[in-house]
């Protein structure tokens, strides 16, 4: 590389990282949607004071975001600013993470820039803050990532660290990383046999030793219960997927196909690519190529399935600028006779496809549920608290007056830190005991029954209501305070406690206290 690319290279990183921060930085700043913008926040913080997942609060999400997030609080301080601070950090380690794999593969360094900033544009802003859908597809991607790098650069330092992304990818949220671990796993075993190489699979396995060891030795620090693990993060949510499969079937051309035709372009083409190679030659199977392109489209595959099976807005549009850049290098490749007629196509749809997005869902705050909101009439959140300064407080709860949501709040949290006794907080609003400076006691990371946690009759509901017991006990829990509205729950004690032992007081009509009161036979 001579001294002009080496110094456009240099500027290129740096206006990536600049841009992907700021445009991240802005965006997550625009409105919020209580149950999925505040989990993280709150969970975040209860790492931050020393109460760990699976062993203080149940939780189906994973807890390496939650690491991370109490990480930028003891960085940054507690704040609105360092929660969106880690999604802007993590924008761009995505965005670089797909300016390299470009480079990598050759493709002009322009090119590479010029995907890598629509990527940054189209990925964390959608949401603003840290959020585990998100960060385990953007994570599972850069998996992938690794693994072309692993097959194109024949180097063993890839194998080595491809069961660690994939591991803490898995650790942030379960799908969609073990749809595209499955398929990358399928793939190795698949390249290994035609490739054997002991000092490769040695390197994947030492890699997947080392993030066992580290993930046990956190377990250990932090007395987290193996078994509570398996129950909350694996048995459980393995039961949540027997039903989200109902979201996925029956597949309709217009649901599967019409929907993210923009993805399916792209796809296409790749998919002739390897058609066409393999009419050509049989022995296609047996080149790396075919390994790679087949993962890519495979791996997207399972981001539209995962997409579909979540209740969550669309977000996976990310995926068109890393499609077009796959195919743009592979084009060059293989249809160099079309090559000038594929880059103009791929620059028209990857730039057409942003703009559109960003109009469509990002500009809209659509992952915040605030498309139909008129966003000039959010305020300050820092009439809540200063913790929050900065974000312009709008939700779906309340998008014609914020006001009157923002007023009720203050009354609720006032009413709240005036009690002494020792409380549990059930809420959306899950910055509430943070700006409170104060551990909410609560025995779920966020509360939405049968996708949380089990609700009555359900399979491990005993388990869940054991836990749940436990932790009123452990944290001698006087009274429960309700917030209303919530998104998934209604009575959060409703199938945990006898009604003899709950009075019920309806404060205000969004603020209902429940005293525990002869509890002690239920406590034994």
């Amino acid at each position: 590389m001579n001294f002009i690319s080496k110094r456009k290279s240099y500027f290129f990183i740096f206006f990536i990282f600049i841009f992907s921060v700021l445009i991240n930085q802005y965006y997550g700043y625009i409105g919020v949607q209580p149950i999925d913008s505040f989990f993280s926040f709150n969970s975040g913080y209860d790492i931050y004071i020393g109460k760990f997942p699976f062993k203080d609060y149940w939780t189906i999400t994973g807890p390496f975001i939650d690491f991370i997030q109490s990480f930028f609080f003891w960085l940054f301080g507690v704040s609105w600013f360092s929660y969106v601070l880690h999604a802007s950090i993590f924008n761009f380690i995505f965005a670089i993470s797909t300016f390299f794999i470009f480079y990598k593969l050759n493709l002009n360094i322009n090119y590479c820039f010029l995907y890598a900033i629509l990527v940054s544009i189209l990925a964390y802003p959608s949401a603003g803050t840290p959020y585990v859908d998100h960060q385990s597809a953007y994570l599972s991607i850069m998996g992938l990532y690794c693994f072309i790098l692993a097959l194109v650069k024949n180097s063993r330092i890839n194998w080595f660290f491809l069961p660690i992304i994939f591991g803490v990818s898995f650790l942030t949220k379960q799908a969609p990383t073990a749809h595209i671990i499955l398929i990358i796993g399928i793939l190795s075993i698949f390249y290994f046999i035609l490739n054997f190489d002991y000092k490769k699979i040695l390197s994947g396995f030492l890699g997947f030793l080392l993030l066992i060891l580290v993930t046990l030795a956190i377990f250990y620090l932090g007395k987290i219960p193996v078994k509570s693990f398996f129950y909350q993060y694996i048995l459980f949510p393995m039961s949540l997927g027997e039903s989200r499969l109902d979201f996925l079937f029956p597949i309709e051309f217009n649901r599967f196909f019409l929907r993210f035709k923009l993805l399916h372009i792209p796809l296409l083409i790749l998919l002739i690519i390897i058609l066409k190679e393999i009419f050509i030659s049989r022995k296609y199977f047996l080149n790396k190529d075919f390994l790679i392109i087949l993962s890519i489209i495979t791996s997207t595959f399972a981001l539209i399935s995962h997409q579909l099976m979540t209740i969550n807005g669309i977000f996976i549009f990310f995926m068109v600028p890393i499609l077009c850049g796959f195919v743009h290098i592979y084009s060059l490749k293989y249809l160099k006779n079309r090559k000038n007629f594929f880059s103009v196509l791929l620059l028209i749809i990857s730039i057409g496809s942003t703009i559109h997005y960003s109009n469509k869902y990002i500009n809209t705050r659509h992952f915040m549920d605030l498309s139909d909101a008129d966003l000039q009439k959010a305020i300050p959140a820092e009439e809540i608290d200063i913790k929050l300064k900065g974000l312009k407080w709008l939700t779906f709860w309340s998008p014609e007056d914020p006001k009157k949501e923002i007023l009720m709040l203050k009354n609720v949290i006032n009413k709240i830190k005036t009690d002494t006794r020792s409380k549990l907080i059930v809420t959306d609003y899950q910055f509430i005991s943070v700006i409170l400076s104060s551990y909410d006691k609560s025995p779920n990371k966020y509360w939405y029954r049968k996708h949380a946690y089990p609700g009555l009759n359900e399979k491990y509901f005993d388990i869940y209501k054991n836990f749940f017991i436990e932790k009123l006990k452990e944290n001698q829990i006087e009274v429960v305070y309700t917030i209303k509205p919530m998104h998934g729950e209604y009575d959060a004690l409703e199938t945990i406690l006898n009604k003899d032992c709950i009075k019920k007081s309806q404060i205000s009509e969004s603020l209902q206290v429940q005293l525990l009161v002869n509890c002690k036979e239920l406590f034994n």
